[in-house]
């Protein structure tokens, strides 16, 4: 209780020394917001300015309303203009298809389905030539191919074949290899023309002779098929037909000249002038 008592005595001289050390100001020294005059001046004006918003406000509502009233008038208005003119067009295209009848728009339906048919029909037959013609080219490169491909396979035969007669010891083998080669590609002169040497060492001479015959009426210029023929003529004792050949034979390739001294069918023929002057004679390159 006393604590109280002495509180409210603390408070009360803390106010009777602020009443005494702040004198009363005068109205006229008082700050301007704090007379009562200036504070209805504000309170006048922010009504009058609240006012004049709420005025603007209306206006601009007005305003937008009647904008917009006018936007959708004239929209109405320019969709119902579409529209008529739309039943308009409608009308006179349904007026022209009277006028010139379904069967005219048939006709025109059924000659554009023609003409589209036509041209795709040429079109067809374009690309079916086309085609065709590739197919063709086709088949004849292909068959250019085979015929290439077979004739390397006829090649490495054949060339086999002359290894083999070359490590062949006996005639009889070799005139087996060259029919092999003959079988293969008939009339290859080269073939006949070692055939006939073969036959030669058989002692064969008119069949010698036959082979060479079949060499030279294919090519009557065959250089080693005369030859050959001059051995079977002097192995027959036809010296002087066996001279003819043999002049023939080196006129035509020279190289055979070297062969005619060591060649054993030439023996009967040593002493002959033109056969001695065939083996003095140089050499023709």
């Amino acid at each position: 209780m006393l604590k109280i008592i002495l509180m409210v005595g603390i408070i009360l001289s803390f106010f009777l020394r602020t009443a005494v050390a702040e004198p009363e100001q005068k109205y006229s020294q008082t700050d301007i917001l704090d007379r009562p005059l200036i504070e209805r001046y504000i309170l006048d004006e922010l009504k009058s300015l609240r006012q004049d918003q709420q005025d603007l406000e209306r206006r601009l509502t007005i305003q937008i309303t009647d904008r917009e009233l006018s936007v959708a008038d004239k929209s109405m208005n320019y969709a119902n203009v579409t529209v008529t003119y739309f039943f308009y067009i409608i009308a006179a295209a349904a007026s022209l298809i009277a006028l010139f009848g379904w069967h005219s728009l048939k006709e025109v339906k059924t000659n554009t389905r023609e003409l589209a048919d036509k041209r795709l029909n040429k079109i067809a037959q374009d690309y079916e030539k086309k085609f065709l013609a590739l197919e063709r080219d086709l088949k004849r490169k292909t068959r250019i191919i085979t015929d290439n491909n077979r004739e390397i396979e006829i090649i490495n035969e054949i060339h086999n074949l002359w290894l083999r007669a070359q490590s062949v010891q006996t005639p009889d083998q070799r005139v087996q290899v060259y029919d092999e080669i003959l079988k293969i590609r008939p009339g290859d002169l080269e073939a006949l023309t070692y055939k006939a040497d073969a036959v030669m060492e058989m002692k064969e001479y008119h069949w010698a002779m036959s082979l060479c015959n079949r060499v030279l009426e294919l090519d009557e210029t065959n250089g080693p098929a005369l030859y050959q023929r001059a051995c079977a003529y002097a192995r027959l004792g036809a010296e002087e037909q066996a001279i003819i050949d043999l002049q023939l034979a080196v006129d035509l390739s020279p190289s055979l000249r070297e062969f005619i001294a060591e060649e054993s069918d030439f023996e009967g023929l040593h002493g002959h002038k033109t056969f001695d002057s065939l083996l003095t004679a140089p050499s023709q390159e």
